[in-house]
């Protein structure tokens, strides 16, 4: 069996279903795509254009799969243990829910906000425009962690009392506002503060965390 992840370790997107791989225990290799410069051969199996995308070489031909929700599920059907979805309808479509939000909501208005302009512009040496995330940070941070706040509770995780697809929708959100310089303030939001801190020490998501921070720290450096 071999697994292949194509696609930049930086994205959220990618390190979602790195996560779902390592929660799983399940061996795969990570294949580097530039995806403002992808070659013509990832071109041909990205239909988007975008990031990730996995080959399953056990699968029949064609044996790739675009786009991280999809793989997830995919991953989910192949290998159950330990389950990331949850088995009751409604609390599963709960989680489907939350990673549509993380998805969308937090991908476009935050993690495409402050990591593209003071992380990946750095990589393709333009200029960070401040006042483009002070504009996010005004409109759409306060609106986004005030609605997980209200949602997290006093619960451990989002759904079902175990950590599943919901919070490695948004655990993986969070990272990248973490490495654009963005921490959740704990004076304001304790409790989003509290669970991000307790995805991020799982060692799914801190092995990966940790290779990449230098990575964001030499650029945001430059």
């Amino acid at each position: 069996m071999a697994l292949i992840v194509y696609g930049g370790s930086l994205s959220p997107f990618v390190r979602k279903v790195l996560v779902t791989l390592n929660e799983k225990g399940v061996a795969y290799t990570l294949e580097q795509v530039n995806p403002f410069a992808p070659p013509p051969e990832f071109l041909a199996i990205s239909p988007l254009k975008r990031i990730p995308v996995l080959r399953d070489t056990d699968a029949p031909e064609p044996n790739t799969l675009p786009d991280s929700s999809i793989i997830c599920d995919y991953l989910e059907h192949k290998f159950p243990k330990p389950a990331l979805y949850p088995a009751d309808p409604f609390a599963r479509a709960r989680a489907l829910w939350f990673e549509e939000y993380a998805d969308s909501q937090m991908a476009q208005n935050l993690v495409r906000t402050f990591f593209f302009e003071r992380v990946v512009k750095k990589m393709m040496k333009q200029e960070t425009d401040e006042a483009i995330c002070a504009d996010a940070k005004d409109k759409h941070l306060p609106r986004t962690f005030d609605y997980l706040e209200k949602e997290i509770a006093d619960n451990e995780f989002l759904v079902g009392g175990a950590f599943g697809i919901a919070d490695i929708s948004i655990g993986t959100m969070l990272v990248n506002m973490e490495h654009a310089g963005e921490t959740v303030d704990a004076g304001r939001w304790p409790r989003l503060a509290a669970y991000g801190a307790r995805l991020h020490a799982r060692p799914s998501f801190k092995s990966l965390i940790d290779f990449e921070r230098p990575i964001v720290q030499r650029f945001r450096a430059a």
